[in-house]
């Protein structure tokens, strides 16, 4: 990745500033009151989901600390995620994802149409997941999708198979969280992921760049599914575009903390009331970079649309309903090429 490709050069409009605002208000939520296995008390519990209320409503994004994932566990996947990517290219290409299996090695991909600074490995949370053939509603027809295991590092695939399970853990808890915070049943958004869930992991890897003016190691985007968990390591690079002024303001690592948004299905499910909040990631000219995030997905059949309880007359419901999985299959293809158009957003389905 060494010479000026102009697949990678964004537009003028959408290059980083090298010197950026750090985002030190983004908020730090301490989970210990709901990790602790002794009883917790009430009131904390109270207090700790209004903080993920207002945390989801003016940032989006939220950091949590004493969150219950073992930290020799982290240690465990990020020290094999750079054991995987040091091998070589034709070690990484033996476990390269492709259409038909999109899940895997991959290092071309794009977002919004420009090329990405990076290599990842995806691996699904769920093996087999289940998925639509097609994009088309009414085709019926339903696949799977299976996960590759790379033979380097040894014990690769136990590690992410152990991690993964954290990382649910954890979705459930903060699903139920942010539930309370709505107003909702605690378990109210249970139902969706408990069978045959969509989620997956990613890892990252950003090599350094000689040109971190002009390329991201990936464009701005939202995330389209729940929830992301991402541990990004001591050199940083996530931004996120402030919601009260528009600018992007880097989100400095905190130690053993991870990084959560919501994505585009809580913002269709809660109505707007909550937002998915664009974000994108800086490369750095002489730092390696790496990140782990996981995505928390439904079953492929969901229908999301605004819950009922959320709806009434003042507050219509501003979302048509779709089906998650045809909207995966759809934004996954787009990943393997450029694409013409614009790929599919939750906004084709606002109501005017």
């Amino acid at each position: 990745m060494g010479e000026v490709d102009p697949a990678f050069i964004q537009d003028p409009q959408h290059r980083p500033k090298l010197y950026t605002i750090q985002a030190e208000e983004i908020p730090v939520i301490d989970l210990s009151s709901v990790t602790n296995h002794a009883a917790s008390d009430p009131s904390s519990i109270e207090g700790l989901v209004k903080e993920i209320g207002s945390a989801c409503k003016e940032w989006g994004f939220f950091q949590v600390t004493n969150h219950g994932v073992p930290l020799t566990l982290r240690q465990s996947i990020e020290k094999a995620s750079r054991m995987f990517f040091s091998q070589t290219r034709e070690e990484k290409r033996k476990v390269s994802r492709d259409e038909s299996s999109p899940y895997g090695y991959y290092d071309t991909e794009h977002t919004k149409n420009v090329r990405d600074w990076k290599e990842v490995f995806d691996f699904q949370a769920k093996d087999p997941t289940f998925i639509p053939v097609t994009s088309d509603e009414h085709d019926d027809r339903i696949t799977h999708w299976t996960n590759q295991s790379p033979q380097y590092p040894p014990n690769f695939r136990d590690i992410i198979v152990e991690y993964v399970e954290e990382m649910e853990k954890l979705s459930f808890k903060l699903m139920e969280l942010i539930a309370l915070s709505l107003g909702l049943e605690a378990k109210r958004f249970e139902e969706f992921f408990i069978k045959d869930q969509t989620s997956f992991i990613r890892l990252n890897h950003y090599p350094p760049c000689p040109y971190p003016q002009l390329a991201l190691g990936v464009g701005r985007h939202k995330d389209a599914g729940a929830l992301t968990i991402l541990a990004q390591d001591e050199v940083g690079g996530l931004q996120v575009k402030r919601k009260a002024d528009q600018e992007w303001v880097r989100v400095k690592p905190t130690p053993d903390a991870y990084i959560i948004n919501v994505g585009d299905i809580i913002q269709v499910w809660s109505n707007d009331l909550y937002e998915s909040v664009e974000h994108r990631a800086m490369v750095n000219s002489e730092k390696e970079r790496f990140s782990i995030p996981f995505f928390f997905f439904p079953a492929h059949d969901t229908e999301v649309k605004p819950l009922e309880e959320l709806c009434d007359k003042r507050n219509p419901s501003k979302y048509r309903p779709y089906k998650w999985g045809k909207f995966l299959v759809r934004r996954k293809g787009s990943n393997f090429k450029k694409q013409n158009v614009e790929n599919i957003q939750i906004y084709h389905y606002k109501i005017a």
